[in-house]
């Protein structure tokens, strides 16, 4: 028991950071929520039970124009289908004598941050490792939406259009960095954005809603990535060994 308690803290420590980020991402989050028509309780209640800012700021797009049940469940499920690898991912690293209830419950809260904080754990990963990680991650985006919200109705408009943006100037802080080492991974990023352009301009598609013209695109672009450049995993295999997630040592010798 000692042992769970003292992983549980060391998993708080290591989730400070995740929170204050989590608390300036989704203090926006709450401000578009506000907008969008939403009460401080129903966006709460969301970053309570969604835990994903992709996943949450889309379904607020598709709030603003009225989608359907359907589309927003399957644009759901294509935006947050990664959440199902990182899980499987993690339970690789848990102890097999853990319960099925300690794999459903990290699970459930495994984000991009926790994941990549859990996988460079070093040895067997403790679950209360990661409910301590949850512990500092979600009041972290749960109290960022609740002040973006109550913010949205007291500070002046100037300051709640301009801290709007601030979502877009994360996701362009997510493409940008690795688009730069990686001319395919740019190229992509291009093509999407595009096609985007081209789905809200072409007559055909001025019947799709917003719902659909996500998941179409989604899957249609990242679809032809797979397809044509797939990742050699074998190439990767023969030059490379990672010990914990520091820096890639070669096998045959000689410096970086």
């Amino acid at each position: 028991m000692n042992a769970n308690i003292e992983q549980w803290k060391n998993g708080i420590k290591d989730g400070i950071p995740i929170c204050l980020g989590y608390f300036a991402v989704s203090f926006t989050f709450g401000i578009m929520a506000k907008n969008a028509g939403l009460t401080p309780f129903q966006a709460v209640l969301m970053s309570v039970t969604n835990l994903t800012s992709a996943g949450q700021f889309a379904a607020l797009g598709l709030i603003g124009v009225s989608s359907t049940y359907m589309e927003m469940a399957v644009t759901q499920f294509i935006l947050n289908l990664r959440y199902c690898l990182m899980s499987c991912s993690i339970s690789q690293k848990l102890d097999s004598q853990k319960s099925f209830m300690h794999r459903f419950l990290v699970a459930c809260g495994v984000t991009d941050e926790i994941f990549g904080v859990s996988v460079c754990k070093s040895g067997t990963l403790n679950p209360f490792y990661n409910y301590g990680l949850m512990s500092a991650a979600i009041p972290g985006w749960t109290l960022g939406t609740l002040f973006g919200v109550v913010s949205g109705s007291i500070l002046p408009e100037r300051i709640i259009s301009a801290l709007s943006i601030a979502i877009y100037g994360m996701f362009l802080a997510i493409i940008f960095p690795p688009a730069r080492g990686n001319k395919l991974l740019a190229c992509i990023i291009l093509l999407s954005m595009v096609m985007s352009f081209f789905f809200t301009k072409v007559s055909a598609f001025a019947h799709v809603s917003a719902g659909f013209k996500i998941i179409i695109l989604t899957v249609l672009i990242a679809g032809l990535a797979a397809v044509l450049f797939p990742i050699k995993e074998e190439a990767e295999d023969e030059t490379t060994d990672f010990v914990d997630c520091g820096t890639p040592v070669l096998e045959k010798g000689g410096a970086e």
